[in-house]
């Protein structure tokens, strides 16, 4: 089942000004990559962050394709 990152992630300017975080948290998702670079697994994270789910954090993997993926024509 394919994860889409824009049903996890949002970003607010009156939450974390304008930071991408994880829905209904103020977990930033440049936190969770930062576990993920640490080679934390997905199970270590939630057993820090006990509400996150995994797909929210597997969305922020699929956000981070997105913004690499992402082209600027000048």
């Amino acid at each position: 089942m394919p994860i889409h990152w824009k049903d996890h992630i949002i970003s607010t300017s009156d939450i974390l000004r304008d930071k991408s975080r994880i829905k209904g948290t103020r977990i930033p998702v440049s936190l969770l990559l930062g576990y993920l670079a640490a080679v934390r697994t997905i199970d270590e994270i939630i057993a820090e962050f006990p509400d996150l789910k995994a797909m929210q954090i597997q969305g922020c993997l699929d956000y981070t394709r997105e913004l690499a993926e992402f082209e600027v024509v000048a």
